[in-house]
């Protein structure tokens, strides 16, 4: 028994929830004070380094959440598991926590080889890419700020693969995404605020994402969004150091940059 049960139907949540949840979760975050203190990089910095304008971000996101709503209605069609009178049979919570983790693993592979290709390949860097980097300076709202190929490949791509191979419900599904989601935008937040959970329960978090962002990070840290498996296991992992800025805030320091 789920709140929406008997008003929307699962397969209209998992469409619909992932898309409202990360407009909430980001725009809590955007709404929040400037929080100096707790910012890995200066307001001053953020303006300076990033290359495009709120706007065009927003419009990047909601062009992307178009394209992953229309791949998941017809992802959610081709493999309901509804019977004849419409119900579908949902699989014990051990068995969903289970699938809930296959989906994880799977997303986190999928997001690693691809990422990690669009690095190494010129062209779909150049061209592709890049576009994400253009916010040098990570914030909330353009955790999904792609160019439309990579949101495709990536993303939706990434989720649909990550659904199929779990076998999760739409049901499930809904809390998959929805968690997938928020923990994205998380790691993109660029506050590291004292107490938050994903800071605590995962290394792959706000500052590792950071480190990939910066210019000598660029070809490490590529695993996402929930364990940093990969990149251990292929020589890409780079830990760092958070230290604390005269001014205010907090800056995320590579290690083997300052063993260079």
């Amino acid at each position: 028994m789920v709140f929406w049960e008997g008003y929307v139907t699962d397969e209209a949540m998992g469409t619909f929830a992932p898309i409202l949840v990360y407009w909430l979760y980001a725009g809590l975050y955007q709404l929040l004070p400037p929080l100096d203190n707790y910012r890995l990089h200066t307001r001053r910095e953020e303006d300076d380094k990033n290359s495009v304008p709120l706007p065009s971000v927003v419009k990047g996101v909601l062009l992307q959440q178009l394209v992953q709503a229309t791949v998941a209605q017809g992802l959610f069609l081709l493999t309901s598991k509804a019977n004849i009178s419409g119900i579908t049979v949902q699989p014990s919570i051990p068995v969903q926590i289970v699938q809930i983790v296959i989906a994880m693993l799977v997303m986190d592979t999928w997001q690693y080889f691809v990422h990690r290709y669009m690095h190494q390949n010129k062209f779909l860097y150049r061209h592709v890419h890049s576009q994400h980097h253009r916010l040098v300076v990570p914030y909330a709202i353009g955790a999904l700020y792609n160019h439309p190929l990579e949101g495709l490949l990536l993303d939706t791509f990434g989720g649909a693969i990550s659904f199929l191979v779990s076998g999760m419900t739409a049901r499930t599904a809904v809390i998959f995404f929805c968690f997938a989601v928020i923990k994205t935008v998380d790691d993109h937040c660029g506050l590291w605020l004292p107490g938050n959970i994903f800071h605590i329960l995962f290394q792959n978090n706000t500052a590792y994402h950071d480190i990939h962002h910066q210019l000598q990070g660029l070809k490490y840290n590529y695993s996402q969004p929930f364990f940093p498996l990969w990149d251990k296991l292929f020589g890409t992992y780079m830990p760092y150091n958070l230290v604390k800025r005269p001014e205010g805030g907090f800056e995320a320091r590579a290690v083997k940059a300052m063993k260079d």
